[in-house]
């Protein structure tokens, strides 16, 4: 039975000493939830030395119970981990892991320190920086430039995240009963997304892009590159949660950055500016990025990962028309 982590300081101490990952007379202090994350079962530690993040994933998602989630996950983001340190700009750029304890799916990592994530572009109305732009886009340009499968001895492949990840972007918003009221996120909202919901047209097409992302492809991708994933610390931009990643096709991490930017409500200009870096560095099919853009819209505006939009009901149906005219036109 796999051992389960506990937000109790002397349990926490036993385990953590049993795994040789404290010092000498190390003692923890206090714990605390270091942010808003879904997935996972996670604390900042604080001992009388330092501090650290411990990370379990288990077989259900921590702000879901009910839904079943692959429990192997920290031990694929450790390996994610363990293949991007060895590339120096990528790994300064991410913590750095301490402790691996894979039959349990408990990993310790460096703590990266009081920061934000970038979720606050959802609703302060406010524009990303451009530098801070900049470095994302040269991050993740250099994550699919540095490794490819051709040339990695162990590719990740991810696939029962990748399979856990379809359903809710692919499948589960089109349901006509999935549970999820969307009028208690915007009233109006439910009645405007049933003619989404009945598009023959549209499910196909995103059936279609769905297959694509399930397919294998030629880099390394992050899997989850939104604002949530996005850490503004003392020490400059920081990415986190590397959970859903695999080697896949660069289109669908853009397409992704570029779906939360345009429901955050940033300006073209800016969008085509990320875009352009972006193109600078790596090739890129812009008409694809397009689609898994439209698709990751309709996923987030009617599906179970809501965000925190200030979007009125006229601005989401605006962002819907788009994207069903992207996918179907």
């Amino acid at each position: 039975m796999m051992f389960q982590l506990e937000k109790n300081i002397p349990t926490l101490q036993q385990y953590m000493a049993e795994q040789g990952w404290l010092h000498q007379n190390e003692q923890i202090e206090k714990f605390e939830v270091p942010g808003e994350g879904n997935m996972n079962f996670t604390l900042r530690i604080m001992t009388n030395q330092r501090s650290f993040i411990i990370k379990q994933s288990r077989a259900y998602v921590e702000k879901y119970p009910q839904v079943a989630a692959p429990v192997e996950r920290v031990g694929i983001e450790a390996d994610f981990y363990k293949l991007i340190s060895q590339q120096k700009a990528l790994q300064a750029q991410m913590p750095v892991i301490i402790g691996l304890d894979r039959p349990n799916s408990i990993m310790l990592m460096e703590d990266l320190g009081a920061g934000s994530d970038f979720t606050s572009l959802y609703n302060k109305r406010e524009n990303i920086q451009e530098n801070d732009l900049m470095e994302l886009v040269d991050y993740v340009a250099l994550l699919h430039n540095s490794f490819s499968i051709a040339s990695t001895d162990q590719p990740i492949y991810n696939r029962n995240m990748r399979k856990l990840n379809h359903e809710h972007i692919f499948q589960y918003p089109y349901l006509a009963d999935n549970g999820i009221n969307l009028d208690d996120i915007v009233p109006g909202l439910q009645h405007a997304a049933k003619p989404y919901k009945e598009n023959e047209a549209l499910k196909s097409a995103v059936k279609e892009i769905g297959e694509l992302y399930l397919s294998d492809g030629e880099k390394l991708l992050h899997g989850d590159f939104f604002p949530g994933s996005w850490l503004q610390t003392a020490d400059g931009i920081k990415i986190i949660d590397p959970e859903f990643c695999f080697f896949g096709m660069p289109e669908f991490e853009m397409g992704v950055m570029v779906a939360h930017f345009k429901m955050a409500q940033q300006p073209d200009a800016l969008i085509d500016q990320a875009l352009e870096q972006y193109q600078s560095k790596a090739p890129l099919d812009v008409s694809l990025l397009h689609k898994f853009t439209a698709v990751e819209i309709l996923r987030r505006l009617m599906g179970l990962a809501q965000l925190p939009l200030s979007l009125k009901l006229e601005d989401r149906l605006s962002l819907l028309k788009e994207a069903e005219k992207t996918l179907t036109s």
